[in-house]
């Protein structure tokens, strides 16, 4: 059975770049443009992995991160940040929000897999 990951990102080209890569390894992803509709995404359905990123319209993805945390279903989903941000303290919030990780843009592909296998197991 194929793994499930939620990719959001209000970048089209970045969704998009994201979604092949992780599709390309067998994974089956789906997408929100933003931290609301990712929410929205999310009810009811479960996911192996989020990968977000943080500046985001309606609801960033720290806000979103607490909020999907909230949900009891979804408190051991890995929850990793990609984002442009790399300032400790942005990191600092993302982990208190329930973040396990943080990738800084643009991303090596390589990279997001083997982050993405490691943290989203059989």
């Amino acid at each position: 059975m194929s793994k499930t990951i939620l990719v959001v990102d209000d970048s089209a080209s970045v969704r998009q770049m994201i979604a092949k890569t992780l599709q390309h390894a067998g994974y089956t992803v789906a997408t929100a443009v933003d931290g609301q509709d990712a929410l929205d995404v999310s009810a009811g359905k479960t996911f192996h992995g989020v990968i977000t990123d943080q500046n985001m319209p309606r609801l960033s993805g720290i806000e979103f991160c607490r909020a999907f945390r909230a949900r009891p279903e979804n408190q051991n989903v890995p929850v990793v940040f990609l984002s442009t941000e790399s300032e400790g303290a942005i990191k600092e919030k993302a982990k208190a929000a329930g973040a396990i990780g943080w990738m800084v843009k643009p991303f090596d592909q390589e990279k997001l897999l083997s982050v993405m296998r490691r943290l989203v197991t059989a």
